[in-house]
């Protein structure tokens, strides 16, 4: 059986905080290194739309979940390109650009 990456973004989703979304469009694109591992990976960002209110859970994977405004986002421990993807998508959301946006 062949997912499409949407079908993907979706189950990787629901698989890591419990979450059914309606996946939007894709955001951005950009390789992040790992200096660990000494790997490269491709990172792809798609907005997505929640189809409930529940709270997200902890997936083993996981530290710790949250729910953040966008004035948080910034403060926050990630790469810089998720941020970026971020305040691309509440820029979208803002402008209600229903073609972008979903």
């Amino acid at each position: 059986m062949r997912l499409d990456l949407e079908e993907c973004v979706a189950r990787e989703i629901g698989e890591e905080t419990g979450w059914t979304v309606v996946v939007g469009p894709i955001l951005d694109s950009w390789m992040y290194h790992i200096a660990v591992a000494r790997k490269d990976v491709f990172i792809v960002t798609y907005g997505c739309h929640p189809t409930s209110t529940e709270s997200p859970v902890l997936s083993h994977e996981h530290k710790e979940v949250g729910l953040f405004t966008e004035a948080e986002v910034p403060s926050l421990n990630m790469p810089a390109g998720y941020k970026r993807s971020i305040a691309t998508w509440f820029a979208q959301l803002r402008s209600g650009d229903r073609a972008m946006a979903g």
